[in-house]
């Protein structure tokens, strides 16, 4: 049995911090199976959706005591963008809140309340980033999936972490809704309070697992890094993740992939709708494959049947012909220009050293994350372990890989656990 495994029978752990049906009562039942979660413990709140009940919740919240717990809903597949549709919110003395981000659409005097208040969040770098964009910023924060991840635990889902931690059963059967819907009804609103219902009871059993096994602190330290991060750049050449892009290999094929992501990405931003309900993307890359001479054509491939409109074909069309009016010089390149190494599966050919390097390299962050107890990914990321491998320091030192990986982003306590396998595997001969 793991540590997580031990974590997750260990009833101790299951506490709720009064979650119902009475205070101390865990969500196992005698025959040790977990008890489904069907309400709040404090009700269905009404939603926040004019200033004077934001105003309300934001003194309630400032009032409160200890972490927040902080959800957010989106409305992916069904809108354009990641915007946030509601935001779910509870602490002690508070209660549970949900705001309407879009009667509401600045939620900074929120975020300025809960300044220098720890939320609890789960899977943060989900959330955050459509957070920010309605003006919450937090300080510090504790994610419950990381924190599972570093614990070990097999399942790291957030209905998953409660039942095994908590003993409840959250249902989750609005997880993929489209949150943009206006009223929104009430199992919806039902389910979004009680996605931080025992958010920050799970919090506080994760801290005591990661606690015992002596993680805490490397915890902390992700958490702070996940906390200070800048926002991500715009992805260069998004159209090239189209779906299915490993079938074209033209340079025409690709303009024509570009011209089509290009149109509709205009469309669905001007409409506010998901660009897959805008045209497929395997549609744009059988377009792309076939570069139809005329509307006529076009209507016989896959995704631009009789369903499609005459202006809606001619649409496309113009975005093929404009790709294939593009001189040479213009069509884009094969590939993806990335900074750093190649592909590994290049290596063998064009530095065999290198690649005997990073073989050892695997096993060795392999092994190490196995006796650790949680995923390689999470104990040093696999495109850090490439770049050192394919560019070493010279002095090959633990003092000398330790700074390779700091300049890379490693935090300290992966630093210090990854430095001296690494620096045996770097010193690993050549073939």
């Amino acid at each position: 049995m793991t540590d997580a495994q031990e974590t997750a029978a260990d009833s101790s752990l299951r506490t709720t911090g009064g979650a119902p049906p009475d205070e101390g009562v865990t969500g196992v039942s005698v025959e040790g199976t977990p008890t489904p979660l069907l309400e709040p413990r404090d009700g269905i709140p009404p939603v926040v959706a004019d200033q004077e009940a934001l105003a309300q919740v934001i003194a309630a919240f400032a009032a409160g005591t200890g972490p927040v717990a902080v959800d957010a809903e989106r409305a992916s597949g069904y809108r354009y963008g990641q915007r946030a549709y509601l935001v779910q919110l509870r602490r002690e003395g508070a209660g549970t809140a949900l705001v309407d981000p879009v009667a509401c659409p600045d939620l900074s005097g929120l975020g300025e309340a809960l300044a220098g208040t720890e939320w609890v969040l789960h899977a943060a770098t989900q959330d955050l980033p459509c957070l920010r964009e309605i003006g919450m910023v937090p300080s510090a924060i504790f994610d419950t999936e990381l924190a599972g991840r570093l614990a070990g635990f097999p399942r790291v889902g957030l209905g998953a972490m409660v039942e095994s931690v908590l003993g409840y059963v959250l249902e989750k059967g609005h997880s993929a809704v489209d949150w943009s819907t206006r009223p929104l009804p009430e199992p919806w609103l039902r389910y979004a309070a009680l996605d931080v219902e025992l958010l920050v009871d799970l919090r506080d059993a994760l801290e005591k697992e990661l606690d015992r096994q002596g993680k805490l602190e490397w915890a902390r330290e992700e958490f702070d890094a996940i906390a200070s991060a800048p926002p991500a750049p715009p992805r260069k050449d998004p159209w090239r993740r189209t779906s299915g892009m490993h079938k074209v290999r033209r340079r025409r094929q690709l303009a024509v992939v570009r011209e089509l992501w290009t149109t509709r990405d205009r469309i669905a931003q001007r409409r506010d709708i998901s660009p897959g309900k805008v045209l497929s993307d395997g549609a744009i890359v059988e377009a792309a494959l076939a570069v139809p001479a005329n509307v006529h054509a076009l209507t016989a491939l896959p995704g631009f049947g009789h369903r499609m409109g005459r202006r809606q074909l001619e649409q496309w069309q113009g975005a093929v012909e404009r790709a294939k009016a593009l001189p040479d010089v213009e069509l884009p390149q094969p590939g993806q220009a990335v900074a750093g190494p190649p592909p590994p599966r290049s290596w063998a050919d064009r530095d065999p050293a290198a690649a005997a390097r990073l073989s050892a390299a695997r096993a060795a962050v392999s092994a190490l994350a196995e006796g650790l107890n949680m995923p390689q990914e999470n104990l040093i990321t696999p495109d850090t372990v490439r770049r050192v491998c394919w560019e070493p320091p010279s002095d090959l030192t633990p003092d000398a890989v330790a700074a390779a990986l700091t300049t890379h982003g490693a935090r300290p306590w992966q630093i210090t656990q990854v430095t001296p396998a690494l620096t045996r595997a770097l010193a690993t001969p050549a073939p």
